[in-house]
C-alpha cells in the first residue's frame, strides 16, 4: 500500500463508540484522523481541513449524511465512504448515486474499512502519478491523467475518483467492450470485497449526465446491451471525420 496522506481522514459520526473504533484502527494503519459527529460540523470540517478520505455516517443531526454529501458535490471530490446502518440495496445505490466512491453497510469490519481507505487512497494517488501522463482525447473530450482532470472543450468536468477511473478505462481500451465485472476490477480491484451488481450502471449514469451524453445517442460512453460499456466509435462522438478517438495528445 502507498503511504498514508499528510492530510487527514473525517470520520463523521454521531455514535462516538464508533468513531472511537473507527479512529484506532485508522491511526493504527498510519493515517491522521480528525472526527464530526453532526453534518454541519463535517462540512466545515472539509471546508477547513480539506481531508485526503471522509468516511461518512448516513443518520447523522444538523444535516444528514446524503445532503452533506450532496453539498460537499457540488464542489469537492474528495473520496467519501459511506458507512450507515442503512444496508438495503436502495439505501446503497443512492448513496452511490449521490456522490459516494464506496458504501459499507453496518455492523462492519473496522480492518475491512481500513482496507477500502487504503485502495481508494492508492489509486487516487495513481492516478496523479501515472507513467501514462499524456492526455486522452475523445473527439471534444480531453481526460488529463497527470492532473486529473477532465475537460469537454473549455468546461471543466468534476468527476469523483471513481468516475475518473471509470472514463478512463473504457478510453484506455480503444473501442473494446468492458464488462460489467472488468469495470469493477478497474475501480475496486480484483479482490475487492462484495460490490453490488448495479454498481456499475449506477456510475456510468452519473458519468454520463456530468459529459452531457445521452445513452441513446452516446458521444462518449455507448452500452453494448447484455455485455457491458465502450467509448462510443469516433462516428458517434463527433462529426468532424479529422477527430481520431481515443487518442494521446500529440499522437500523429
Amino acid at each position: 500500500m502507498s503511504q498514508p496522506p499528510d492530510r487527514p481522514i473525517l470520520v463523521v459520526d454521531d455514535d462516538i463508540k464508533i468513531v472511537r473504533l473507527v479512529r484506532m484502527y485508522l491511526e493504527r494503519a498510519g493515517y491522521r484522523v480528525i472526527e464530526a459527529t453532526d453534518g454541519r460540523s463535517a462540512l466545515s470540517a472539509i471546508a477547513l481541513e480539506a481531508p485526503a478520505l471522509v468516511v461518512l455516517d448516513l443518520m447523522l443531526p444538523e444535516v444528514d449524511g446524503l445532503a452533506a454529501l450532496r453539498a460537499v458535490r457540488r464542489t469537492d471530490q474528495t473520496p467519501v465512504i459511506i458507512l450507515s446502518a442503512r444496508g438495503m440495496t436502495d439505501d446503497r445505490i443512492a448513496g452511490l448515486t449521490a456522490g459516494a466512491d464506496d458504501y459499507l453497510p453496518k455492523p462492519f469490519s473496522p480492518a475491512e474499512l481500513v482496507l477500502r481507505v487504503q485502495r481508494i487512497l492508492a489509486r487516487a494517488a495513481l492516478a496523479g502519478t501515472s507513467d501514462a501522463t499524456e492526455p486522452i482525447r475523445h473527439a471534444d473530450l480531453v481526460v488529463d491523467r497527470s492532473r486529473h482532470e477532465v475537460r469537454i472543450g473549455d468546461r471543466l468536468v468534476p468527476l469523483t475518483a471513481v468516475e475518473f477511473r471509470l472514463l478512463v478505462a473504457l478510453l484506455d481500451a480503444d473501442g473494446r467492450v468492458l464488462t460489467r465485472d472488468q469495470l469493477l476490477d478497474a475501480v475496486y480491484g480484483q479482490d475487492e470485497a462484495e460490490v453490488l451488481d448495479r454498481t456499475v450502471d449506477v456510475h456510468i449514469g452519473r458519468l454520463r449526465d456530468k459529459l452531457g451524453d445521452d445513452a441513446e445517442r452516446p458521444r462518449y460512453v455507448a452500452t453494448v446491451r447484455g455485455v457491458g460499456y465502450r467509448a462510443a466509435p469516433a462516428a458517434q462522438a463527433s462529426d468532424d471525420p479529422t477527430t481520431a478517438g481515443p487518442a494521446r495528445a500529440g499522437a500523429s
